[in-house]
């Protein structure tokens, strides 16, 4: 169900490498400059992922650029989580972080369980199917939270 853009939106997921940058870059994708986004992970001990770099290129979004970050990392530059009307953890142990985080401030955080596609895929084609199946799941789920792109 649509209920429109917040003005702000931070996608989170365990190390901003795979799922939480794909939202970021998707959403950015379709609603451009409409809401200010971004993403952070619990931990930052992984690069951007280069499947997901791979998979969300097919669809004209661009990865290669994302600098994976954590929530630590994030307050630390100046980007406090209190300015953010909606927090989406793609995972829970996110979601426990961002509910943690977030305990003092009036903010949304909503969990939409998307499939972390790491553990899937034995051959390299394998491998970017099950990662096309999360983007394509991150997508749909963009959509329905906040309606057809313009």
């Amino acid at each position: 169900m649509a209920t429109g853009l917040p003005s702000s939106v931070l996608f989170c997921c365990d190390h901003n490498a795979i799922r939480s940058p794909m939202a970021e870059g998707i959403m950015k994708k379709l609603y451009g400059t409409e809401c200010y986004i971004q993403s952070a992970g619990v931990t930052n001990d992984l690069e951007i992922d280069g499947f997901a770099i791979a998979v969300c290129k097919e669809i004209d979004v661009e990865l290669s650029r994302h600098r994976s970050r954590s929530f630590e990392e994030m307050q630390d530059w100046g980007d406090d989580l209190s300015g953010y009307d909606l927090v989406v953890a793609l995972s829970p142990a996110s979601q426990r972080a961002a509910l943690e985080l977030t305990r003092y401030f009036h903010l949304e955080v909503e969990y939409w369980p998307i499939m972390d596609p790491t553990g899937f895929g034995e051959t390299r084609e394998a491998k970017l199917q099950a990662y096309r199946n999360t983007r394509d799941q991150i997508k749909e789920k963009l959509i329905a939270r906040f309606g057809p792109p313009a």
